[in-house]
């Protein structure tokens, strides 16, 4: 007969339950058991030692006289009383130790059943409240199992299983049964008396975490991380102010020769981290945020929440990044809408050409990658030299030299095309030409305006072709 004193046991010792509602939870069922057998339990005593992890069952009775009895529960009789214990006498109490095989098989295993529901749902309440309180917390796990949408984990700590989703996860993270992962506390849910703990790597929180871990002017409040932004396995950008003037906040979370911050990038499978002073000039902040990219000028609208930026042609991809990725996070960081442009770039004075005028010569794939890098015209293309295309778009030598032909071919009666975007403006150009750019593009037909400047152009040309001929007229 299955025996309840080795289902105690069992849970004695692999429950994570206080004694004292362990032993409660015990004398109930047992109590249970006891008035389903003998309709009462008051004269009935239920002794649990939880150190052992058995029980004891005694009924206890007043021992009366033969033919006395009045009430089989409370009373005894001498003679049952005398098979007991010899040493019994009338007037004293009698105790009668009870065993499970007395109650019956049936009773025993609903018994069973009964203490095995009530343990788990106590159980699942204690994982649920201690990990309510932990939420934000670095947890370290194993694999336990990995499945389709989720990572099944446990922690080293507790034992208990946590769940890792995939979209939480860090591009680049591949794990199999038995590693050991590192990841934050996320979300805590209770489904239906079922605790449910999600992990999460691609967290703001995780990375801060982590820098709390590895610094320690940040665990001691000397620096504080004022804000974090991130795109999971590919950039992150991190703010921070120390409340010690001695102590420089970037370089105490670079360590040196960079010791502290490598292992963070490594652990986040090799995501760049900028580490950004803080501080509450918002233009300032943003050329910050834009490392590591050099800012020449901001203009910024408080009201609209946007800034013009311009940079040097050679740090436009710098800016915008890999995908976009720096300017993104820039936004992020401060708030506010970037747009980038060129200070080297003269419009007024130079005629240029858009790179999508030359789909039909060039591949479209090709003039994405001059893009990405802020060319987004024929001048602006020329005026870089071949082998800083080549370094900068990652395409061959080939490709980049038939460009350059077609672009070239373009402006075949000028002698340099790039030349005319060397020439830096002013800051007052600089402001004029921010104010040109907002308006231009929130023109219902900015086309229009492009064949409006390009005729004065083509008008002065002929006019200045002829004093030419009239020159080379005389000559002969």
């Amino acid at each position: 007969m299955m025996n309840l004193v080795e289902t105690f046991s069992e849970f004695k010792d692999g429950k994570h339950l206080d004694r004292p509602t362990l032993v409660k939870v015990l004398e109930d069922v047992f109590r249970t058991l006891i008035k389903k057998k003998f309709g009462d339990d008051e004269n009935f005593d239920v002794i649990v030692n939880t150190q052992k992890g058995d029980l004891e069952l005694w009924r206890v009775r007043e021992i009366v006289p033969d033919g006395e009895v009045t009430d089989e529960l409370a009373h005894i009789a001498i003679s049952e009383a005398l098979e007991i214990d010899d040493d019994y006498e009338v007037g004293e109490e009698c105790y009668e130790q009870l065993f499970l095989e007395d109650f019956g098989r049936r009773s025993v295993m609903a018994a069973r059943q009964t203490l095995v529901s009530r343990i788990g749902d106590l159980e699942k309440d204690e994982v649920y409240k201690r990990y309510q309180d932990r939420e934000g917390e670095l947890v370290l796990a194993e694999v336990q199992q990995v499945l389709k949408r989720d990572i099944l984990v446990v922690d080293d700590a507790t034992g208990n299983e946590l769940l890792l989703p995939r979209k939480d996860m860090i591009r680049g993270d591949f794990v199999r049964k038995g590693d050991m992962i590192r990841a934050i506390i996320n979300k805590v849910e209770n489904d239906n008396g079922t605790p449910k703990i999600w992990l999460s790597r691609t967290s703001e929180a995780f990375l801060a975490k982590l820098m709390e871990n590895e610094v320690p002017e940040i665990e001691d409040g000397i620096i504080v991380i004022k804000k974090i932004v991130r795109i999971p396995g590919d950039r992150a950008k991190v703010a921070v102010e120390s409340y010690d003037d001695r102590i420089d906040p970037v370089g105490a979370c670079v360590g040196m020769k960079g010791s502290r911050i490598h292992g963070i990038v490594r652990e986040l499978r090799n995501e760049n981290i900028d580490i950004v002073p803080w501080t509450i000039n918002e233009s300032l902040l943003i050329q910050r945020s834009l490392t590591p990219a050099k800012v020449t000028h901001v203009d910024m609208n408080a009201e609209t929440k946007r800034a013009s930026v311009f940079l040097d042609a050679d740090q436009v991809s710098l800016a915008i990044g890999r995908g976009g990725s720096n300017i993104k996070l820039a936004g992020r960081l401060t708030g506010y809408e970037i747009d980038v442009f060129r200070n080297d770039l003269t419009y007024d004075d130079v005629e240029d050409v858009d790179l999508e005028e030359f789909s039909d010569e060039i591949e479209g794939w090709i003039l994405e990658s001059l893009k990405s890098i802020g060319c987004d015209t024929a001048r602006s293309v020329l005026a870089l030299s071949q082998q800083e295309l080549v370094r900068r778009t990652d395409l061959e030598e080939e490709t980049i030299d038939d460009v350059l032909a077609i672009l070239a071919n373009e402006f075949a009666g000028e002698e340099k095309p790039g030349a005319a975007l060397k020439t830096t403006p002013t800051d007052e150009e600089v402001q004029e030409r921010a104010a040109r750019a907002r308006k231009a593009a929130t023109t219902e037909a900015p086309a229009a305006k492009v064949v409006e400047e390009a005729a004065p152009a083509a008008e002065a040309a002929p006019e200045a072709a002829a004093p030419t001929e009239a020159a080379a007229g005389e000559e002969e």
